[in-house]
């Protein structure tokens, strides 16, 4: 079938229409899809807003439900236990690479600890020398964010080898290697303490913005679908004749 469009001839075919229209249809609703999971996710960004700036409460001395603190401002009562302080590699501030300096803090009350990731600090030239950053010493009370270690993105080895410099931060090999009985969760430090390291965390993030960037891209291929399914019918129609 051939139907005259803007002074040109367009030439229907119904196996290519709808393969066309086939696809459009599977597009826009993946783009529904992901436009859905953005509203979702803009939904949980307000909670952890909500949950950031919201009063700190007290990590308790028994063992807690990471759910149930995750993305809360938590403080904690007790002392670091330094010599069991460890050094996450391959972290980088303002395109320097340093370490994450990461050490339990023995809650009070009970033989339970709590890993605290004091802040970043610059690798010196010689990377067989560790900076050092001891923790202030004695009974103190210290505040941050509860979070929960993400995956292995930063291992470039297996972490096999004993040592304090880890290549990612895992709380069940870190209580295996110590002994130590560990919350299921780790408080980014925010309190004011005077030690040199950096405490520039990033701001949770729920991936609003992922999900709407793979929204726009799914309804850009329906668009382009119809586009080269309108483009090929008309040059069809010219080769023809």
């Amino acid at each position: 079938m051939r139907v005259t469009l803007f002074g040109a001839r367009f030439r229907v075919r119904p196996g290519w229409l709808v393969a066309a229209a086939a696809g459009c249809a599977l597009f826009v609703a993946l783009g529904n899809w992901q436009s859905r999971r953005a509203e979702e996710k803009v939904a949980a960004q307000r909670r952890i807003d909500a949950l950031a700036v919201a009063a700190p409460v007290l990590l308790p001395a028994m063992p807690v439900t990471a759910s149930e603190y995750v993305g809360r401002r938590v403080t904690v009562r007790g002392e670091y236990v330094s010599r069991h302080s460890v050094f996450i590699d391959n972290r980088v501030y303002k395109g320097v690479a340093g370490y994450h300096v990461v050490t339990p803090f023995k809650i009070d009350g009970a033989d339970l600890h709590v890993l605290v990731n004091r802040g970043w600090v610059a690798a010196g030239p010689r990377r067989d020398r560790l900076p050092e950053v001891p923790a202030a010493p004695g009974p103190q009370t210290i505040e941050g964010l509860a979070v929960v270690p993400g995956g292995r993105a930063y291992e470039l080895a297996p972490d096999a080898t004993p040592g304090p410099v880890r290549q990612h931060l895992a709380i069940e090999r870190i209580g295996t290697d110590t002994g130590l009985r560990l919350q299921p969760l780790v408080v980014q430090l925010t309190s004011d303490a005077k030690d040199g390291l950096v405490r520039a965390w990033e701001r949770p993030d729920a991936g609003v913005n992922t999900h709407r960037a793979y929204a726009l891209q799914w309804y850009a291929l329906a668009l382009l679908t119809a586009i080269v399914y309108l483009v090929l019918g008309f040059r069809r129609v010219a080769a023809a004749n």
